[in-house]
């Protein structure tokens, strides 16, 4: 697809509001309460994406995690958890909007609880702060960045959760490169600077996800959505 940045630039962000407005929607219905397991959410989510929005297709599995399940990364299927009265629970989705992805992550309180909602808004805040530092660091490479994000944590009083802190996005499916989970990724051994371009020549755009947790009260948070624009 020979697009020009301007274009690029605009299908990225027509694809993220389109998420956000999938999630407006997603609390609207009320589909994130107690009592509810974690597996009927994201068939409901399902459901309600594709009546509304047309959504059939994701680039990565639904996630929805609620309770304990907050604490682990993408790449584990923790067991189906029911949501508490006074839960957290986070959506990570990654819908398709014709040729273009998303990828779209935020974390809900279920109760009063003021330590939860101290995390959700510290997530909030360490992801513009991350936004910030790659605005403000023309050579930063994606090892920097990840280090940026563990140190935010520390800073909040948390512990950073994932073993990335983002990676690629674009028209779909994303530049990829087979059994290659680093230099793609916000990972703490790529060394890459982020504004390299790619294979094409063209430049890359990258998606910020911050997720603290705090082991032993078994509660994480999770903010994602694009860095490079918007």
């Amino acid at each position: 697809m020979d697009q020009s940045e301007d274009t690029v630039t605009a299908a990225l962000l027509d694809a993220q509001g389109k998420a956000q407005a999938l999630f407006a929607e997603i609390e609207s219905q009320n589909l994130i309460r107690p009592g509810v397991a974690e597996t009927k959410i994201n068939e409901d989510i399902y459901a309600i994406a594709q009546k509304v929005y047309g959504i059939t297709r994701y680039w990565h599995k639904r996630i929805v995690r609620a309770g304990r399940n907050t604490l682990a990364p993408y790449d584990e299927n923790p067991p189906d958890l029911t949501v508490a009265e006074d839960d957290v629970v986070f959506l990570d989705l990654g819908p398709v909007f014709e040729e273009w992805e998303a990828d779209f992550g935020r974390t809900f309180v279920m109760g009063s609880d003021p330590l939860k909602h101290k995390l959700c808004r510290d997530i909030r805040e360490a992801f513009a702060r991350g936004k910030r530092y790659f605005q403000q660091h023309a050579d930063l490479s994606a090892a920097e960045l990840y280090g940026y994000a563990k140190q935010l944590a520390a800073q909040f009083g948390w512990e950073y959760g994932g073993p990335i802190a983002g990676h690629l996005i674009g028209v779909f499916p994303h530049e990829k490169i087979a059994g290659d989970k680093i230099s793609l990724y916000v990972h703490p051994e790529n060394h890459n600077r982020m504004r390299t371009l790619d294979a094409s020549g063209r430049k890359r755009h990258w998606i910020l996800e911050i997720h603290f947790v705090d082991r032993a009260r078994q509660i994480g948070g999770f903010y994602e959505e694009l860095l490079t624009i918007g």
